[in-house]
């Protein structure tokens, strides 16, 4: 399947994720909810590949960077994101949420010296002033505490750092469907001690839209879309697949717009227009002086 076919399922589902989040924490506490989300999604991962007798086995060491993997990409950094959902506007939250692709540069720097692309830095900037323009209502608001905007960056560092130990965890030899599957197990354990310790009722809705949800976020939002953001990251780089968090905004206000009847003002459609416009200058193709030198680059790492 091309690359641009897992990027686009990445956004369009991730998009959607939005609107079941908001049906499955409406009938249960936030912490549970994503308990549950993890439980169903590495209990229908590990059950197919078992059954498919497609389940390696992995040394202690290989585990252990899964453990990682679940408390970077599939716990801790869904307690944080939602905890700043709490007390502060969901524009602003995506805002921040946005940011994921420079602290994917940032991050690669830092732990893998993995230089960016130059193009990263005009392309977010196109995108976070789009994302910024399609919530500028929620902007003016400004309801947000200075403890929810750190959750919120804390939590989208967070899922930085999963992004660049998924790429370890390839290095590490583990088949992806694998990997992803027992990193959930370790995000679900995770998240079932935190409750433990913050002694959540631990309820079964009874509301069918809540599994209705829950299932759409287990399966196609967990499984299906964490896969193929993750082959995203190992294909393109995690600077280029954390762009993908600018567009999540403009799927799920289009689902808005079918459902809530949100509003497109002028200011929206333009947030609209550079967030795609930050997509093309990222992705285009080089063409010139631009593609001579990307491919000497290419030689050069190879």
């Amino acid at each position: 399947m091309p690359i641009s076919v897992h990027y686009g399922l990445t956004v369009l589902i991730w998009g959607l994720t939005w609107t079941a989040i908001r049906l499955q924490v409406e009938s249960a506490p936030v912490d549970i909810s994503v308990f549950y989300r993890f439980v169903m999604a590495s209990a229908v991962a590990l059950g197919l590949l078992a059954l498919l007798r497609r389940l390696p086995k992995l040394s202690l060491k290989q585990h252990g960077w899964l453990v990682l993997q679940g408390a970077t990409l599939y716990s801790i950094n869904f307690l944080l994101i939602y905890r700043a959902a709490e007390s502060m506007t969901s524009g602003l939250l995506a805002v921040v949420f946005s940011l994921a692709a420079l602290f994917n540069a940032f991050n690669g720097w830092l732990w893998l010296r993995l230089k960016p692309s130059a193009r990263l830095y005009p392309a977010v900037a196109l995108g976070i002033s789009g994302v910024a323009l399609l919530f500028w209502h929620d902007l003016q608001m400004g309801n947000a505490s200075a403890a929810s905007i750190l959750f919120a960056a804390a939590g989208t560092f967070w899922f930085s750092m999963g992004n660049l130990i998924s790429i370890k965890v390839r290095q590490a030899g583990i088949p992806l469907l694998a990997a992803n599957a027992w990193a959930m197990v370790y995000g679900a354990a995770i998240l079932g001690i935190w409750c433990l310790i913050q002694g959540v009722d631990w309820l079964l809705p009874t509301a069918t839209s809540f599994w209705g949800a829950t299932v759409f976020l287990a399966i196609p939002g967990s499984i299906v879309a964490f896969y193929c953001y993750i082959t995203v990251i190992q294909t393109l780089g995690a600077d280029k697949a954390g762009y993908a968090t600018v567009l999540f905004p403009l799927v799920a206000l289009s689902v808005s717009t079918w459902l809530e009847g949100f509003q497109w003002t002028g200011t929206a459609v333009l947030g609209a227009i550079l967030a795609i416009l930050g997509n093309y200058v990222l992705f285009r193709k080089p063409t010139g002086p631009e593609a001579g030198h990307r491919s000497r680059s290419l030689r050069t790492e190879s």
